[in-house]
């Protein structure tokens, strides 16, 4: 018997003994279509990486730039959105139940509605699954960090900062570094700890501490005064020089980042609009062939 709904839709008065249609959804094909996406997403997912990994490097000058990178990640990934949101549509709307009697534009809303619960119920899928694995990998640095903070509260007085070996330095630092230099066995990390110091506040090294590495340098190696604070000079120069190349490629890495979301976010708004329409051609192709 056709449902209430229905036949006002088509133009017929119910009969007394009609039935009123609690729901217009196919469940059934909904969550089909669904799972035919995640699928889908997961397995496009995977490919990525695959070649995500073989195109980058972790030695300088190999592989593809960041940039480069980014954007293959976020066309890929517009790729995967729509390709999954195609196919989870189409399943959809190929799959639901039919509803004979009910006006053409309610059929083309319906079929459009169900595609774009498809790739909802799809995204939730995959977005659950990426959030479990990353709670596997966050759980175990979780461990992993306690443990550093334990050994860390054991040690506390033994820190490792640039401003704690640093000040310890300058509590040991002898009067005369011409005489110290060449009994010193850790001059060398003395000189880290005071340029460390000074990369990690304001890349600037105060003149005491430039006259005292000058000193050091000239008692070790036999230059002249000048010729030791020029290559103080110069050393703090290349490590402010390498803070800012550490800097601008974060930066970088933050911008692309940023862009790669933007992409990913409209990627997905492109994939419930294809959806919605691969939907209502698989609901057409269905009522056509029933």
């Amino acid at each position: 018997m056709e449902p209430v709904l229905d036949a006002r839709l088509a133009g017929v008065t119910p009969g007394p003994g009609a039935v009123e249609s609690k729901s217009t959804a196919s469940w059934s094909a909904i969550i089909a279509g669904a799972f035919v996406a995640a699928a889908v997403s997961l397995i496009l997912l995977a490919l990525g990486s695959g070649l995500g990994f073989a195109l980058i490097s972790p030695w300088d000058g190999q592989g593809v730039t960041l940039t480069t990178f980014a954007v293959s990640t976020a066309i890929w990934f517009i790729i995967m959105q729509w390709v999954s949101s195609a196919l989870g549509g189409y399943i959809a709307g190929r799959l639901r139940t039919r509803w004979p009697g009910t006006a053409s534009h309610e059929v083309f809303f319906r079929d459009t509605a169900h595609g774009f619960v498809t790739w909802a119920v799809a995204t939730v899928l995959v977005a659950a699954v990426m959030v479990s694995s990353l709670s596997a990998v966050v759980s175990g640095g979780v461990h992993a960090a306690t443990g550093v903070a334990a050994g860390a509260a054991q040690g506390a007085a033994g820190s490792t900062s640039p401003a704690y070996v640093y000040g310890l330095d300058r509590l040991f630092r002898p009067a005369d570094p011409a005489v110290a230099a060449p009994s010193a066995p850790d001059v060398r990390s003395e000189v880290t700890h005071v340029i460390a110091q000074a990369v990690s506040s304001n890349g600037t090294v105060s003149d005491a501490d430039q006259t005292y590495l000058a000193g050091l340098i000239a008692a070790r190696t036999g230059a002249s005064p000048d010729e030791a604070k020029m290559r103080v000079t110069d050393f703090i120069a290349t490590a402010n020089d390498a803070k800012d190349k550490i800097k601008a490629a974060a930066d970088a890495a933050r911008r692309a980042a940023a862009k790669t979301a933007i992409f990913a976010a409209l990627a997905m708004v492109i994939g419930a609009f294809i959806a919605a329409i691969t939907a209502a051609l698989g609901g057409r192709l269905r009522d056509e062939h029933p």
